[in-house]
């Protein structure tokens, strides 16, 4: 039970506790244990959560008014910048400070999804700082026509973190290069054309990687991607198949499982679309396979536990090569292991990432093996600012702030305690349907009633990720349907902050189900 307090801390509001907890459609309990019906209840409480204590004192905002900002918003940047805003009402960031922002107003959030999970060891961490100011006293740019010790200094870093033959690093400024890169390079030495990708899936928004993301959200009606060719995604709450068993995650589904010990027959299902893709779809040689570990925009969307290992097997035989998209599990975030592959028990033959690598510096890498690296001297491949020396500076920082912070422990930690407290909000609320990832890769999703699983819809995601937001706390969404909030913070959170985020969750469903319920 949390305490009720009735009064505002300044930009941090007060902290509620458990005034009802709604079970049913249209019932719910109070604190002392009463029946309510709905109709009995006028309004929500007014008691807020308090937010944690941070001594940072962020600099007053003394610039662009947020009306001038909107106008320059509109008129100026281009209009797909609005399409993307985040809240009705928007967020003004001005600073942060490890998992904190705050807006010109002075209002400060607690961040829990980083920049898309990309602020991998927290806003301006002082470390990291420190390494991006020596590195802009020294020398700010040149390229791989030079050698400069930054860039070699970091690819034998980053090369270490990779079993072999892992081994041979290319660099780029974000996920969509890579990707589209490593579309090039499989060509390239498989000498075949058809990629084959997850339904659901996002692998960038380059004309070619466009063809990889299995979103129609993120298409265009032009030529895009071509040679590409989705498979049945895997996901074991909302497809066909799945059990309590399938994950390796903290929170199974709810669905029941029959399958004998050792034994998964979703698995079986699963793999047996992904042959039928392969005699239908492709021609019997194909270049590769992406796969996201766990898919990230996708909703953090998990496999069963041995289809990546079955369905690389099944790629290889076919010519293919295997593909892991880190760009949003890698670097410790799923808290098991450094990679997200790493928990699947497999070794890819290329892994793209970009995101976390450098704590929000643009910057993406390709990593593979020095056969398939050498079957790319067939032409010049040239990028200006890949591997630039502020980027590998900042990028380097981030590998032994990382390692020094514990961060990988720490997602491990409270991502483990923050999903098991989630499946508790499963049980508590009929529209929580699924609480699944690892470590700080976490997704919520939402359905209209656990029966049917349709998703919640996007007004009723909106309400309750608003309230969320007006509570200080800033979360994603993902999901083909939107219907899916993303947890993905800096990995520097603590268990208080995540004991605020869930108060504060807790109240925003419980928000929704009494004024719609």
């Amino acid at each position: 039970m949390f305490k009720i307090v009735s009064r505002f801390s300044g930009p941090s509001v007060g902290h509620i506790g458990e005034s009802c907890s709604l079970i049913g459609s249209a019932k719910f309990h109070v604190a002392n244990g009463a029946l309510c019906q709905k109709s009995a209840v006028k309004s929500p409480a007014t008691d807020l959560p308090e937010m944690p204590p941070c001594d940072f004192k962020p600099v007053e905002y003394k610039d662009l008014s947020k009306e001038r900002m909107m106008e320059i918003r509109r008129q100026n940047c281009h209009p797909m910048t609005m399409k993307v805003t985040y809240y009705k009402k928007p967020v003004f960031i001005h600073q942060g400070h490890m998992q904190w922002l705050w807006d010109v107003d002075g209002k400060r959030y607690l961040d829990l999804f980083a920049g898309v999970a990309t602020v991998s060891v927290g806003h301006c961490h002082p470390k990291v700082t420190a390494a991006a100011e020596k590195q802009l006293r020294r020398l700010w740019h040149t390229t791989n026509i030079y050698v400069y010790p930054t860039l070699h200094e970091y690819c034998e870093k980053l090369a270490s973190f990779f079993p072999d033959p892992l081994k041979v690093v290319y660099l780029t400024n974000s996920g969509s290069e890579a990707n589209d890169l490593a579309m090039l390079m499989a060509r390239l030495h498989t000498g075949n054309y058809d990629i084959i990708t997850f339904r659901g899936s996002y692998h960038g928004g380059s004309p070619q990687t466009m063809g990889l993301t299995s979103n129609a959200a993120y298409k265009y009606p032009v030529a895009n991607g071509l040679g590409c060719t989705n498979t049945m995604c895997p996901d074991v709450f909302r497809g066909p198949w799945g059990g309590s068993h399938c994950r390796d995650s903290p929170v199974q589904t709810i669905r029941e499982c029959g399958c004998a010990q050792g034994h998964c027959m979703a698995n079986e299902h699963y793999i047996g679309q992904l042959k039928e893709t392969l005699v239908t779809s492709v021609p019997s040689r194909i270049a590769a396979f992406f796969g996201e570990p766990i898919q990230g925009v996708g909703g953090a969307v998990q496999y069963p536990k041995n289809y990546l290992k079955e369905a690389y097997r099944l790629v290889r035989e076919r010519g293919g090569i295997c593909i892991a998209d880190e760009v949003q599990t890698g670097f410790g975030r799923t808290g098991s292991h450094y990679w997200g592959f790493q928990g699947h028990d497999v070794i890819p033959d290329m892994v793209t990432m970009a995101k976390g690598i450098a704590n929000g510096f643009p910057m993406g890498a390709v990593v593979t093996t020095p056969e398939i690296a050498a079957s790319f001297g067939k032409g010049v491949h040239f990028n200006t600012f890949g591997g630039n020396p502020v980027a590998c500076a900042i990028a380097s920082s981030v590998l032994d702030t990382i390692k020094e912070d514990g961060a990988q422990q720490i997602s491990h930690d409270v991502g483990t305690y923050l999903l098991t407290e989630l499946a508790k909000f499963r049980d508590k609320y009929e529209i929580i349907g699924d609480v699944r990832g690892k470590g700080l890769q976490i997704g919520v999703e939402m359905v209209k009633d656990k029966a049917s699983r349709d998703p919640l819809s996007p007004e009723a995601m909106s309400e309750i990720f608003e309230d969320v937001k007006d509570m200080g706390v800033l979360i994603g969404k993902g999901g083909l349907y939107g219907q899916t909030f993303r947890i993905k913070p800096p990995m520097c959170i603590t268990r208080e902050d995540a004991d605020f985020f869930l108060a504060v969750f807790d109240k925003s469903v419980h928000n929704y189900m009494i004024h719609h319920l």
